[in-house]
């Protein structure tokens, strides 16, 4: 069922039948027993707050590009949502504290940063402000120093190369990059050694292959069918058997940020969403790439009900096989430039071809420029704009999706689909 909350024309009987009794409807409390999926629209990149059954929470990532690049003040970039009274982690945190349980701490159980690129941890630049540890204040430093986080995991720093070895730092890939991953990177650290003095943050690599590194924390043994397996993390990937893992890279061995990103499925009963930051799976020629990230993570994430699209969708990205293997009823685009989705990912990842069945997807926005030059394929998106909000009830057998208002502080449905059966 889907119901538009702007548009139907049978507006009060759809809100009866929606349970919603006037317009401009909060988002249902979160309950015990619920697991909540938010993808977050700042305009500023990836961040997507989690709500596990027992209450633990997780933020996956908290992108947070400059204002001083005139890419991100362009037409081709979304603007900073819902407006720029604060900065983009600053709407992270608003978000959070509107629908973290109102029954806990005031904090985050874990943060996962899926990899060292602006659009998933942040950016430092000449307008940050300086935290009292000393550090810039952005992207996921400022998210910490609002809201502390327990438990800290990103890929490391050691592997394939030293990100830390002065030598390393100096090579022009990284002393000419025009986003500043290293000297971000520097400021990362800074807030890791400060919040870890402070407010006893833990900072871990994530362990590929894994079920036990992220975990719930409040009342673990009343959910004993959920769980967070570790598919991929630095070119590592389960190997579906146990903790047994490979490697696709050899140490010093550098294809970018990208392909290093950690990627995580998340199992409840029936119910299983993948998240994995930007891998890609087209080669530089336009055909499915054999050896990429996306063709040797699909066999172990599976068939899965909800997945995000990798790479925001980008052209290089959903190659046929891992759509084929992966074949989720749901796809969800964290998006924020013209440049996502590429029209091909988008016939890819909408053909009956490689999978039968339907399959809906949704966007956190839709920029212009894409729509000029796409047009009527993105019809095909049940959702162009606003937060979207995965809601997973009965152990894991049914779920809904729910689009929120991201022009509102107040973040009112806008819309809801479903219940989906888990298959």
């Amino acid at each position: 069922m889907y119901v538009n909350l702007k548009k139907s024309s049978l507006f009060v009987f759809a809100l009866t039948l929606m349970g919603i009794r006037g317009h401009g409807q909060q988002l249902p409390v979160w309950e015990p027993g619920f697991l909540d999926i938010h993808h977050i629209n700042t305009g500023r990149g990836d961040a997507a707050f989690m709500v596990f059954p027992d209450g633990t929470t997780l933020l996956v990532d908290a992108g947070d590009m400059s204002e001083t690049h005139p890419r991100t003040t362009s037409s081709r970039n979304a603007k900073l949502m819902p407006n720029r009274s604060k900065s983009a982690p600053e709407w992270i945190v608003d978000y959070i504290d509107q629908f973290i349980p109102k029954n806990q701490n005031r904090e985050l159980d874990y943060a996962l940063i899926t990899h060292y690129h602006d659009d998933h941890f942040g950016e430092i630049d000449s307008l940050r402000k300086i935290a009292p540890g000393g550090y810039q204040l952005t992207g996921i430093m400022e998210v910490g120093t609002l809201m502390p986080i327990k438990k800290l995991i990103d890929r490391g720093f050691e592997f394939p190369i030293n990100l830390k070895d002065a030598n390393v730092q100096s090579e022009a890939r990284f002393s000419n990059d025009a986003y500043g991953m290293i000297p971000t990177l520097k400021e990362y650290w800074k807030f890791i050694a400060f919040q870890s003095k402070k407010v006893g943050l833990e900072n871990e690599a994530l362990k590929v292959g894994y079920t036990d590194q992220i975990v719930p924390k409040h009342n673990p043994t009343d959910y004993p069918n959920f769980s967070v397996q570790n598919i991929a993390s630095n070119g590592i990937i389960w190997t579906g058997e146990g903790e047994n893992t490979y490697s696709l890279f050899k140490e010093g061995e550098y294809h970018g940020e990208n392909p290093l990103s950690n990627g995580i499925r998340i199992d409840y009963g029936k119910f299983n969403y993948y998240t994995g930051g930007d891998i890609s799976g087209i080669d530089g020629l336009g055909q499915t790439d054999i050896n990429s990230l996306e063709s040797h993570v699909a066999p172990v994430i599976g068939p899965v009900d909800v997945a995000t699209l990798n790479h925001h969708g980008n052209r290089d990205s959903q190659n046929p096989y891992y759509v084929r293997t992966i074949r989720p009823r749901v796809w969800i685009q964290q998006n924020w430039t013209a440049d996502h989705p590429g029209e091909e990912v988008l016939r890819r990842i909408t053909s009956k071809a490689l999978y039968p069945g339907e399959r809906d997807i949704f966007s956190t926005i839709m920029l212009q420029g894409a729509k000029d030059v796409i047009g009527g394929r993105l019809d095909q998106y049940k959702s162009q704009e606003g937060h979207i909000v995965v809601r997973v009830y009965n152990d894991g057998n049914t779920y809904d999706i729910y689009v929120l208002n991201d022009t509102s502080e107040e973040r009112e449905i806008q819309a809801k689909h479903g219940p989906y059966k888990t298959r």
